[in-house]
């Protein structure tokens, strides 16, 4: 595959630079370095995007254990689709990453499977129970981060020993915040299309509330802390007042959290997850800290289901819905052109800021897009084995060309595939 990308805009160092660049046999580099004869033999692109590779912190792969929903495989594929070269997978498996031996069962799979970089997490407790703690040092060196993710650890004291031990291994703490003594059987934000239509509600408090906890602990201990897909104005305002004190905490937020409120959800599974798409004062404060720093990145919480389970509708279908080939598109099309932020401000919470926090750094990956071209969002295209997305139907900007990582072609877009 050959491609001459004629005045494209290639992303580096904060900025944009114009040039044309070639790609062939997966290597990019810039087209002063071919001869003018050759390209002719090249497929060509004009005004195109080169973007380092997205960098996403929160994914469930689904593998070991899980393999009907998902696949290190196909979830590595849907990733490359999207735009990533690195990814950040959930513990939340079978077995759960609680030792060394079955951490290797995941990493067995990543090194056969995977089609671009796969970072596992280390259970913070075993089996995620919340009763002891994992066996965090001899997973250490295998694992990019320690997470209890589906789960809050919800014994303060617990807690404060994981991160104590976090801390003498270097490792981040990432945490899931839910206090489940506030759930009392809710399953979609406590507001008003939940009043509205019967269904029983999750308060805002149930997330907010251990981030409080949390950031105290953080205090005595001096870990280094990362809050997952925060969703309330009150989590925002904890993690801002934090950082002002010099607490050493970042957070994520989720694509679906920055563009939908209470109001647009369905009775459809596809519109429910964890924690539940909030009101739209919330959604304005999640805006307000993306601006202003507050929220460091955008990670997807992409989290495929199978079909049947996602058909039981709003009340019984199970929490997550799938989001890595998507985000992008979401994000340009309703932040970006919208002049909500700039488009180097995306690229930096879908990429930079992630890997300088978890010690990622630059893996020579890069994802070229159309900008300029539109399409709508249709999961029978997904490459995920998930198709339960709350973005059915949404007409968006920006086509994903090819993912490249370490000279390969991770993605080919079809159009491309048929020159």
């Amino acid at each position: 595959m050959k491609v001459f990308l004629k005045n494209a805009k290639i992303f580096k160092d904060g900025r944009f630079f114009a040039s044309d660049f070639f790609v062939t046999d997966g290597i990019l580099a810039l087209a002063d370095t071919m001869p003018k004869n050759l390209y002719s033999d090249f497929s060509f692109y004009e005004k195109c995007f080169i973007f380092p590779g997205f960098c996403d912190v929160h994914v469930h792969f689904r593998e070991p254990g899980f393999s009907y929903k998902e696949t290190i495989r196909t979830g590595s594929l849907a990733a490359a689709r999207g735009g990533y070269t690195a990814v950040c997978t959930m513990p939340n498996l079978s077995p759960v990453p609680d030792s060394a031996e079955n951490l290797q069962k995941q990493l067995d799979i990543i090194n056969a499977d995977a089609k671009i970089n796969v970072y596992p997490y280390g259970a913070i407790t075993v089996m995620e129970a919340g009763i002891e703690l994992s066996d965090m040092d001899a997973m250490a060196d295998k694992v990019i981060a320690f997470s209890d993710d589906g789960r809050g650890v919800q014994s303060d004291e617990l807690m404060l020993e994981a991160m104590k031990r976090a801390r003498t291994l270097g490792k981040l703490i990432v945490a899931h915040c839910e206090d489940n003594s506030l759930l009392r059987g809710g399953y979609i934000h406590d507001g008003e299309y939940a009043k509205a239509h019967g269904h029983a509600g999750i308060c805002s408090e149930s997330e907010w509330g251990p981030i409080k906890r949390d950031i105290e602990l953080v205090k005595k201990s001096g870990c280094a802390y990362h809050v997952c897909h925060i969703s309330t104005k009150e989590s925002v305002a904890l993690i801002r007042e934090a950082k002002a004190q010099g607490v050493d905490i970042t957070c994520e937020t989720a694509p679906h959290y920055l563009v939908m409120n209470d109001m647009d959800l369905g009775e459809e599974g596809r519109f429910k997850m964890n924690p539940p798409i909030r009101s739209e004062e919330d959604r304005l404060a999640l805006i307000e800290g993306i601006a202003d720093g507050t929220i460091d990145m955008i990670s997807t919480d992409h989290a495929p289901h199978s079909a049947e389970e996602k058909s039981r509708g709003l009340a019984l279908s199970p929490m997550g819905v799938v989001g890595i080939e998507t985000s992008f598109q979401i994000l340009y099309t309703h932040l970006v052109k919208k002049g909500v932020i700039s488009l180097e401000k995306l690229i930096d919470l879908l990429s930079t800021n992630a890997r300088k926090r978890f010690g990622i750094g630059s893996d020579a990956g890069y994802t070229v897009w159309k900008l300029d071209e539109e399409t709508v969002i249709k999961p029978e295209e997904f490459l995920s084995m998930g198709k339960s997305t709350p973005f059915e139907g949404w007409a968006v900007s920006g086509v994903n060309l090819m993912t490249l990582l370490d000279g390969e072609i991770v993605y080919l877009n079809k159009t491309l595939e048929d020159k």
